[in-house]
């Protein structure tokens, strides 16, 4: 397992009088880039992006039904640059195309570039490794993807415990060796987000859920009408970018490496414009279903997904 794992960590509401659910590691709150304008640009360690042509393989592991695993699938599709076109604005893809200026940043004169596309999608619903996991069993699961030019992500469902999972986490990222090929190792990118529906919505997938902590504000509808699955849409959003633009730990992020601020831990709580501390922002709302939502993807769908931080304009971009 990669020593960098950055977290998608809890920030209880008492010490920063809001709930946010898109934050990396154990980090310092007074150094959050925050709602005050004063930015300061990711630091580039001068590392490898994730650049080339990536494939996004699914592990589920535990019971998820076909419509569930729909959302996120859908997800990862729309997040291709070839599906806009036909997506409806404001779009997935639109959203996403904020981490092309990190890979321009990094090398202006010959920019690389990361194409996704949605791979393998690997069942495992009997439970194989029991029903509470150590990290080290993550990367375990992770590795049942590709081995090269992947991003490996692992999805626990909602009666499954993980270290740190509700305590101090939602999700986490990093990079692990992969099988050798061809007499040559490489590194792969592994992602996990749990299904926090029955175990801390209140942190995890706030805010379609009232939060554990601070204002007690209604609740935003889900956008696929599943608090728990659109939860895991807005931090695998989140752990993607993150990955992107920090995979292996020495790329783009703020502060120490093993609790950084990332593309989108550096704009926690923020989806939209008017966003505020217990507030996500002024998002759109279907006529129809009353759900919130700030970008259209693939298939007719529709989520909620975080700001990211614009390394251009050293602000927080939402779509909205």
């Amino acid at each position: 397992m990669a020593s960098f794992a950055p977290s998608h960590c809890i920030l209880k509401l008492f010490l920063l009088i809001s709930l946010f659910s898109s934050c990396f590691g154990s980090r310092i709150i007074g150094r959050t880039l925050g709602q005050d304008n004063q930015f300061q640009l990711l630091h580039y360690h001068k590392g490898a992006l994730l650049s080339g042509r990536i494939s996004v393989n699914l592990i589920w592991y535990g019971k998820f039904k076909p419509s569930q695993r729909a959302i996120i699938a859908d997800f990862i599709t729309s997040l291709s640059s070839s599906s806009a076109p036909a997506q409806t604005q404001p779009s997935v893809a639109s959203w996403w195309k904020t981490t092309e200026k990190y890979y321009q940043l990094a090398n202006s004169k010959k920019p690389s570039s990361l194409s996704l596309y949605l791979g393998k999608q690997i069942l495992d619903e009997n439970y194989s490794l029991g029903k509470s996991l150590t990290r080290k069993q993550i990367v375990e699961l992770a590795s049942k993807g590709e081995q090269r030019n992947a991003i490996n992500v692992v999805l626990t469902a909602a009666d499954v415990i993980v270290d740190g999972f509700c305590q101090s986490t939602c999700g986490s990222h990093g990079s692990s060796k992969g099988a050798a090929i061809q007499g040559k190792n490489y590194k792969f990118a592994y992602i996990w987000v749990g299904n926090s529906e029955t175990q801390c919505p209140g942190y995890c997938a706030w805010p379609f859920h009232q939060p554990t902590y601070g204002p007690q504000n209604p609740p935003l509808v889900a956008p696929n009408n599943d608090v728990g699955m659109d939860g895991m849409v807005i931090n695998l959003g989140s752990l993607m970018a993150g990955t992107a633009t920090n995979p292996f730990g020495n790329g783009y992020f703020q502060g120490p490496a093993e609790a950084p601020l990332e593309a989108a831990s550096a704009c926690p709580g923020v989806y939209a414009k008017g966003a505020y501390p217990g507030y996500p922002g002024n998002l759109l709302v279907d006529r129809t279903t009353g759900a919130s939502y700030n970008a259209h993807g693939t298939n007719g769908r529709k989520y909620v997904l975080p700001a990211l931080y614009d390394p251009s304009t050293t602000t927080c971009s939402t779509l909205v």
